[in-house]
């Protein structure tokens, strides 16, 4: 059993799931994989089921009824990788927005002492996004810059989804607190990591736009994220 864990949310990612999951079991650090699947009728969860025959002690499957929400997953994610004493708990995307060699970078950043948290990000030095019509990333980054005129959070790059957490980090942020379930769920968990104190420290990737599959983007997870923000910054 490796100590590090990559959770990989899924909702009809069948276009993408075996290369995904077989890039992060070829990098050179070992990493064990978590694949929470939100009942894909496009067949993602019997995809797993074949890799785990080559891969049994590295890949594990947890199957969910319906579509809940990004944040639900991840936190069904965090309880169990807990509960498996895992040390170093990834989140990823399935449609290779986020590079996974950096898996290593991330992992290595908390290993080593830099961060707690260490965030994949797209608009530190370094970074950039790749094939994003104009529109979308003023969007973007437009609402990174919000996010940090409301929290007062120094990180560029709030919302991204690319992200290593201390074990300690995820058994003290209080996951059952955790309001939202679209992109202010990344935003909400970043906020009280920095709250409780922990070191958070963005290392640059480029995040292109999916090939396969379609975007789980859509305007009440924007309005979410806007909206969120508010609250967030209300409550603390």
């Amino acid at each position: 059993m490796s100590d590090s864990l990559v959770i990989i949310p899924t909702y009809n990612e069948i276009e993408n799931i075996n290369s995904i999951v077989l890039a992060v079991m070829s990098l050179e650090i070992k990493f064990d994989v978590l694949v929470v699947d939100d009942g894909s009728p496009d067949g993602t969860a019997k995809a797993v089921l074949q890799l785990q025959k080559e891969f049994s002690d590295r890949i594990h499957l947890m199957e969910r009824n319906k579509k809940s929400g990004l944040g639900t997953a991840y936190i069904a994610g965090f309880r169990w990788a807990l509960e498996k004493n895992y040390r170093y708990i990834l989140e990823m995307d399935a449609d290779f927005s986020h590079p996974p060699q950096k898996l290593i970078e991330l992992r290595n950043a908390c290993v080593t002492g830099i961060a707690d948290v260490a965030i994949g990000s797209r608009y530190t030095k370094g970074g950039g996004v790749v094939n994003w019509p104009f529109i979308r990333l003023a969007l973007s980054r437009g609402a990174s810059l919000y996010v940090r005129m409301i929290t007062g959070m120094n990180v560029m790059d709030p919302t991204a989804g690319f992200v290593c957490y201390k074990s300690e980090v995820l058994e003290n942020i209080g996951l059952d607190t955790i309001k939202f379930v679209g992109y202010a769920f990344q935003i909400e968990m970043k906020y009280k990591s920095f709250k409780l104190g922990y070191k958070l420290h963005e290392i640059p990737i480029l995040f292109p736009d999916r090939v396969k599959g379609k975007s789980k983007m859509n305007i009440l997870i924007i309005r979410e994220a806007l909206w969120g923000v508010f609250q967030m910054r209300w409550r603390a």
